[in-house]
């Protein structure tokens, strides 16, 4: 008598407790098909499982428990179904379940067997059956949409249709969810309506007041945060802005738009949280079908943390969705030089430079394999042919005319080497670089003059240009014999840069020309100095100079 008391007692503290469970997760069910977030969702299916543990006879528990699960991507359609069929076999009599199974072999494209589900529920729910009857109405309707239409069909989809609205006032139950969905959502309406009216006034600070207040009182956090987000982003005040966006993303972590922001805002005024960024975007492709911008974006973000391989590997993921996309294989392209593997960035060069889908963004990837064959393969030919193709695509790109000057110049091709940087200078007068190289041109083929001309335009440009003016002395000194000029220079240099070895070794050469000799010797000793760090010249020749001065 004893233990069978203790069972008993056993089991009726195990029907309380699945019945609590119940009542939970029913709530947090409501609230969820009210909110739409995530976290109620998850408390939902957490309760419902609890309450069949506890008692596996409520049949609520099964149909329920399917419809979220379902939602949620963690069952299919026949698992459903099933899960249904279990809660009918519990509770034969019991509308919502057949209702629900119906409606997931209806799902499922089973229109009879849905049929016969509904009509079940409508026989079971008498005055209730409002909605069985629309939702029947509705399967034919959709059945109709597939399959030949029959008068019969139509007048039956407008029997269920015209006899659920009549009696829609006695079904209770969905009377009652449809006053709190209301009430719900008219109150939100009139938060956000009232926010968004002083947001177009660019009363921000009132908007914000009028969120805040509506997430105390609608406790639709996603939405209100979401907002507020907005506003902070419009304001420039972007560490709010990150915050209210993770908020909203706590209420609902599937929320593609407000994934998609975060990520953009830390990406770009956040760099060094480049991990965060990364985890939005990895969220965002168990939620996209559309993968590829996405595998795009967390290439350039594993670039900006030099995670050459995981780069390598995103832009090509990139490639496998969307192989002609001729910036994917400019980007694949430029991950491939950062991991030195030359070979593979021309091939995914030339293929961008196939797609060509602007000019002048082909232009410049035009420049980037110019300068790989020019800089890297030592192919000079075939860096002039993509530098010319270049130019041909955009002739007002200055900076690819420039890289076919240097080109030229490595050739010793003097006379195309001025040509090129005559025509950088042609469509961008304001580039002291350009003056400075085509300086170095015409000193080599002894247009002193016009050399002189050129650097002192490049110094103009910018006076703090230590290389032009170290070449301008250069000239000055060994074009036409005049150190007294070339050390001025030259002093200007080591001035703007007090580490210019090649400027000091210069600055020897000159004091020495002008018989200025511990001057000459100061500026050899510092040199010769500052050459064991940079290595920037031959030891031995500053050497030479500075002991040649105490032999003569």
């Amino acid at each position: 008598m004893l233990e069978q008391a203790i069972i008993r007692s056993n089991l009726t503290l195990n029907l309380d407790k699945a019945q609590e469970s119940l009542e939970k997760a029913r709530g947090a069910h409501e609230k969820y098909l009210i909110k739409l977030q995530d976290n109620y969702l998850q408390e939902a299916i957490g309760h419902y499982i609890d309450a069949i543990k506890l008692d596996p006879s409520q049949p609520e528990s099964y149909y329920r428990l399917a419809s979220l699960m379902w939602e949620n991507g963690q069952i299919g359609l026949q698992t459903a179904i099933e899960q249904c069929k279990t809660a009918i076999s519990i509770a034969p009599k019991n509308i919502n379940a057949h209702i629900y199974a119906g409606y997931f072999m209806k799902l499922a494209n089973d229109y009879k067997s849905a049929e016969a589900e509904f009509k079940n529920a409508i026989k079971i729910g008498g005055l209730n059956s409002s909605r069985p009857r629309l939702i029947l109405s509705l399967s034919i309707l959709q059945k109709m949409n597939v399959e030949k239409i029959t008068v019969k069909e139509f007048a039956k989809c407008l029997y269920y249709l015209i006899t659920g609205g009549l009696i829609f006032a006695w079904d209770f139950t969905f009377l009652k969810m449809l006053y709190r969905n209301f009430a719900e959502a008219f109150s939100v309406m009139y938060y956000k309506s009232s926010g968004e009216f002083f947001e177009k006034f660019n009363d921000y600070t009132q908007a914000v007041k009028i969120y805040k207040k509506a997430i105390k009182k609608t406790q639709r956090e996603e939405l209100f945060y979401h907002k507020i987000a907005d506003i902070c982003i419009r304001r420039n005040k972007m560490d709010s802005a990150v915050d209210c966006y993770k908020r909203a993303l706590e209420a609902n972590p599937s929320n593609r738009d407000v994934l998609i922001k975060l990520a953009t805002v830390t990406q770009t005024f956040f760099p060094e949280n480049i991990n965060e960024a990364i985890d939005c975007y990895s969220k965002l492709l168990e939620l996209e079908e559309d993968t590829a911008q996405i595998y795009y974006e967390l290439g350039h973000l594993y670039l900006n943390k030099v995670d050459k391989i995981h780069a390598v590997s995103a832009f090509k993921l990139a490639l496998e969705k969307d192989c002609d996309n001729p910036f994917y294989n400019n980007s694949l392209a430029y991950s491939f030089v950062q991991a030195e593997l030359y070979d593979e960035a021309i091939e995914y060069y030339q293929k961008a430079i196939k797609l060509n889908p602007d000019k002048k963004w082909t232009s410049i990837v035009c420049q980037a394999l110019g300068s790989i064959y020019y800089q890297i393969k030592g192919n000079i030919e075939a860096a002039v042919a993509s530098f010319q193709a270049g130019i041909i695509l955009d002739p007002e790109n200055s900076e690819i005319c420039l890289s076919l000057g240097d080109a030229y110049m490595a050739e010793k091709d003097l006379d195309n080497a001025i040509r090129a940087y005559c025509d950088s200078i042609s469509i961008n007068s304001e580039d002291y670089r350009a003056y400075s190289k085509v300086g170095i041109a015409l000193w080599e083929k002894d247009y002193l003059e016009e050399a002189i001309v050129a650097y002192h335009r490049a110094i103009e440009l910018n006076p703090e240009y230590d290389i032009a003016n170290n070449n301008l002395g250069v000239i000055y000194l060994d074009g036409i014999g005049v150190p007294e000029e070339a050390i001025l220079y030259f002093k200007s240099a080591i001035e703007i840069n007090p580490n210019y070895t090649l400027a000091y070794f210069n600055a020897g050469r000159a004091a020495q020309a002008m018989g200025e000799y511990n001057e000459a010797a100061s500026h050899y000793q510092m040199a010769l100095d500052l050459n064991r760090l940079t290595e920037e010249l031959d030891e031995s020749e500053i050497k030479d100079k500075l002991y040649g001065l105490f032999n003569a």
